[in-house]
């Protein structure tokens, strides 16, 4: 079992690496990346396609990158904004990696870009421990999922820096309580904003595209008290008998990840994916 440990260690240290250099690369063409999460269906690509929409009225030169496991569908959707649109197809594999999405960007992300929206695969628990090189990362949940959606998955909502609320337009036909929900992303994650949402209505649209700009010019978003306390527990691992191992990484400018895994048995990932460009070529430095 240590060895699995050990494999896993290397694994997202590897992934710390390249995410370290991609984010490097891109800072230096003064683009920032905005990492999105979310369980499968929660308005993620809705969402996003309003915020790309007004970010093209505005004039800021925006990109998107979506990942699935299959279909082109959310990139045909995000294409109708009328900015540049990346289809990624992990071919199985559950999360992006910051290796993954540095090959897909090369050659494709057009040179103007200043902020690229990455919509990452439908899954609150792999997404959560890769670091993509990006400056913010918002964890999404509508209110059909539940008010303890972030106790259920603390790693996800107690790493972001921003939590966004969709489909607020039917908080009152499944009762969904705010004030729960709030105080759960409060115990998990104190002082992260939470934003409401509801692409039916307006309620919030604009908000998302308002933050990324406020980071793109400087802003410095908010600090999970989970990644600060993980980094005090750097490289922290439990008894060789045991199966839990905990890691936190600093990054240039304050963005730290933290990873634990409880490994019960072998479990690795695959590495094949590919990926369908809806947008004019480019090319990333």
């Amino acid at each position: 079992m240590c060895r699995v440990v050990e494999l896993q260690q290397a694994v997202l240290a590897q992934n710390d690496s390249a995410a370290g250099e991609l984010r490097a690369r891109l800072a230096a063409r003064g683009t920032t990346v905005v990492n999105l999460l979310s369980s499968p269906g929660s308005g993620k690509t809705a969402l996003l396609e309003a915020e790309l929409g007004l970010a093209r009225e505005r004039g800021v030169p925006v990109a998107a990158l979506t990942a699935d496991l299959a279909t082109e569908n959310d990139a045909t959707r995000l294409a109708r904004a009328g900015v540049p649109v990346k289809q990624v197809l992990t071919d199985g594999l559950c999360h992006l990696e910051a290796e993954m999405l540095g090959r897909h960007l090369a050659g494709w992300l057009p040179e103007p870009t200043r902020l690229l929206f990455v919509e990452n695969v439908g899954n609150l628990v792999c997404p959560a421990s890769y670091d993509l090189g990006e400056s913010l990362r918002v964890v999404l949940a509508s209110v059909t999922e539940g008010e303890d959606k972030p106790l259920k998955y603390p790693t996800a909502f107690g790493l972001a820096q921003l939590v966004v609320v969709t489909k607020a337009d039917l908080a009152a036909a499944v009762d969904f309580d705010e004030a729960a929900f709030l105080a759960a992303v409060a115990r998990v994650n104190p002082g992260v904003e939470v934003i409401t949402t509801s692409t039916r209505t307006g309620q919030g649209v604009g908000a998302l595209l308002d933050r990324a700009l406020a980071v793109l010019e400087g802003a410095r978003p908010h600090r999970p008290v989970m990644a600060r306390q993980s980094a005090e527990r750097v490289h922290t691992h439990a008894p060789a008998d045991g199966h839990v191992h905990a890691h936190a990484h600093d990054h240039a400018g304050g963005h730290v990840h933290a990873h634990t895994h409880d490994h019960a048995d072998g479990h690795g990932t695959a590495a094949g994916d590919q990926s369908h460009g809806l947008a004019p070529a480019g090319g990333l430095s």
